[in-house]
């Protein structure tokens, strides 16, 4: 069921379960389209470098190695602290971060068949460095109620996933709960810019399973008042319109792929869809890496 949200924006916003159930039935055609690496949004601009690549899948996948990498170095964890991914999709992300730092990773997500793969990458990566499992571990969690205690983390952070969030600001408060005193928080979240059309704003809602964008500045309100400090913010947009772009291009070249694997209801689904997102995409919707801080005390 979808609960109603009474807010400012007027509109549904998916639960926990919904988001869950999207990416149970839609999560392997996303990867057919988006890339299957890690996360959503690849590295698609990488300070003027051309990526070694022959195709467009490859160069998705590619791109979200990078944005990784990028994200790995960012929150710069150390050995002996212990992070939570919120939203940690197939695992990519998170055992690379344990694998760069040495650190401990615990990884939520409302995605059953995505916990599996989490569980099946884990396997993969743990063959050739010992170790790696008992440092890194994944369970089903609601973002908007960890199941954790008060000040648990050194760190969190949360690729892509606070989009899903049907209260966002009782996820930033829970990200801050769990925290210890000091504790970064770093994530992505994209923003809403200029006035896109109904059609446009059904589109992204419905393609991602999200509540409707709001403007940066809302974000950042929100922040304050879940007791964060805002550290740093990085400009990620040309990422995201490219990320859109690729999505729409290979969802046409890999039609026939799409239809004989997931039937032509899905392809009734999503046809609708993909040019009022496109533009949605490429008009007006900002993206976001920001690193935040719990207070010292």
């Amino acid at each position: 069921m979808t609960v109603e949200d009474t807010g400012a924006r007027g509109t549904t916003a998916p639960t926990p379960e919904e988001v869950g159930a999207m990416y149970d039935q839609f999560g392997d055609m996303l990867a057919l389209t988006l890339g299957s690496t890690a996360v959503h949004i690849g590295m698609y601009a990488p300070h003027g470098e051309h990526p070694p690549v022959t195709t467009l899948t490859a160069l998705a996948d590619l791109a979200q190695d990078r944005q990784t990498e990028f994200l790995v170095d960012t929150i710069d964890l150390a050995p002996h602290e212990h992070l939570l991914d919120i939203g940690c999709g197939t695992g990519g992300p998170a055992v690379r971060l344990a694998e760069r730092t040495g650190a401990r990773v615990t990884g939520i997500n409302v995605s059953k068949s995505q916990l599996a793969r989490c569980q099946e990458h884990l396997k993969a990566r743990g063959r050739s460095a010992p170790g790696l499992a008992e440092r890194v571990d994944f369970a089903y969690g609601n973002a908007m109620r960890l199941d954790y205690a008060d000040a648990a983390f050194d760190a969190a952070w949360s690729i892509d996933c606070v989009p899903h969030f049907s209260d966002r600001p009782a996820g930033l408060r829970e990200a801050l709960r769990v925290l210890r005193p000091g504790g970064r928080f770093l994530f992505t979240e994209f923003a809403l810019r200029g006035s896109p059309t109904a059609e446009e704003v059904a589109a992204y809602t419905r393609m991602w399973t999200c509540p409707p964008l709001t403007p940066f500045a809302t974000l950042v309100g929100e922040l304050q008042q879940a007791g964060f400090h805002v550290e740093s913010v990085r400009d990620m947009t040309a990422n995201a319109a490219l990320c859109g772009e690729l999505m729409c291009v290979l969802y046409e070249d890999r039609r026939g792929e799409i239809e004989e694997r997931f039937g032509k209801e899905a392809l009734a689904h999503t046809d609708p869809l993909m040019a009022p997102y496109r533009s949605f995409c490429r008009d007006h919707m900002d993206y976001y890496l920001l690193v935040v801080r719990a207070p010292e005390a």
